[in-house]
């Protein structure tokens, strides 16, 4: 007689006895606490990158709080749902982001929120960084993997199409991420390697096409600052000079706690915002910007622990997809500032202030922990 299979839910104790706190809250304590050791530290930075502003660590304070609730609910709902949902909050999304470019609020030269009634300003593009690599993997995942060369096709045309509208805001470092999160999902289901060469390729090809065609003049002058910063130190190049300064007189072991000269003098900008890393080297040092990198990399490889334990095709994808994509936004950020990328507006995941991107982020974090707690085992 063929084995019979039972399936039971993880989060249950197999020998009967009652579930734990964790367990009955979906929650992994291990991730749980990694995040709120990143988090901690995050407030401490930002009370002196902000010049001592107790009113923006409250703001972030309060972000956060509404952030942990949305990744306890996230964590509640199986898998299963976002793969039923996936389609539905595609085309969400992408109307959201139609609607930007008709009736968007504009800020700072860029139309990238929504002010709906009833509800906070928020930015639909955020959104689609969780929404573009569950819909990708909703797709590929109802086929035999590896996928054909139509199917991978699809995926592309799934992952592009929120990219251009997203560009056209416009929100390059926004776009990348959305794009970046869908590719990860194509190339975890099984994208050959002479694929992957053929897209660099036809990426290097384009390059000069977007160049001179594509890029505004504002984007060009951040390749060409990378370059050169020296070029224009009191206007484009500015920024990176002022960063770099700061890093480098961190030393090893920095100057101390509020003791930063370039970002209370002023002299560094988005001392709070995108450059908050520059105000933790200079005041922790060498020292300070290890830890920082090690609790990003015990979060990321406990991610990827996940990942790597999901048990069905959609979940794998999803949860690979979220873990890189949260690495990229650490080495963007992290390069940006130190001189090594372009300056595309990329915040330090949780330690930058920010609204949407903090949500987002917990989100995230919310769906790995769903997908690791809802797991099922299969006994004979």
């Amino acid at each position: 007689m063929a084995p019979r299979e039972v399936f039971s839910s993880t989060a249950s104790n197999p020998l009967g006895r009652p579930r734990g706190l964790w367990s009955a809250l979906h929650l992994d304590p291990i991730l749980l606490f990694l995040l709120i050791v990143l988090i901690s530290c995050g407030f401490f930075v930002l009370y002196s990158g902000a010049d001592r502003n107790l009113d923006v660590v409250k703001a972030q304070g309060v972000r956060f709080a509404v952030a942990f609730v949305v990744m306890l609910v996230f964590a509640q709902l199986d898998p299963s749902v976002f793969r039923r949902w996936a389609p539905w909050l595609y085309v969400l999304g992408l109307a959201g982001l139609v609607a930007v470019l008709f009736v968007g609020v504009g800020a700072k030269g860029a139309q990238r929120w929504l002010a709906l009634p009833g509800l906070p300003r928020f930015q639909p593009s955020e959104l689609m960084k969780l929404v573009v690599p569950i819909m990708a993997a909703w797709y590929l995942s109802r086929h035999f993997l590896p996928p054909k060369l139509s199917r991978i096709g699809v995926g592309l045309a799934i992952v592009l199409l929120p990219m251009l509208l997203i560009v056209r805001q416009p929100d390059l470092g926004t776009s990348l991420l959305v794009g970046m999160a869908g590719l990860f999902v194509v190339f975890f289901a099984g994208m050959s390697w002479k694929l992957i060469g053929a897209f660099l390729a036809m990426v290097s090809v384009a390059a000069p096409v977007m160049w001179f065609f594509g890029m505004r003049e504002y984007q060009k002058q951040r390749v060409l600052t990378l370059l050169d910063p020296q070029s224009d130190p009191l206007g484009a190049g500015w920024n990176i000079i002022q960063s770099k300064t700061a890093i480098g007189s961190g030393g090893l072991d920095g100057k101390g706690w509020l003791q930063g000269t370039q970002s209370h003098l002023e002299f560094l900008p988005e001392s709070h915002t995108d450059f908050i890393v520059a105000v933790l080297a200079e005041e922790f040092g060498f020292v300070g910007i290890l830890i920082l990198l090690s609790v990003y990399f015990l979060i990321i490889l406990r991610c990827l622990f996940i990942a790597v334990t999901a048990q069905d095709s959609f979940s794998r994808l999803v949860a690979g997809a979220l873990t890189m994509t949260f690495f990229i936004y650490v080495f963007v950020n992290v390069g940006m500032v130190s001189g090594l990328l372009p300056v595309v507006g990329v915040p330090l995941p949780l330690v930058s202030y920010g609204g949407t991107s903090t949500v987002t982020l917990m989100a995230a974090f919310g769906i790995l922990m769903s997908i690791h707690t809802h797991r099922r085992m299969i006994t004979a």
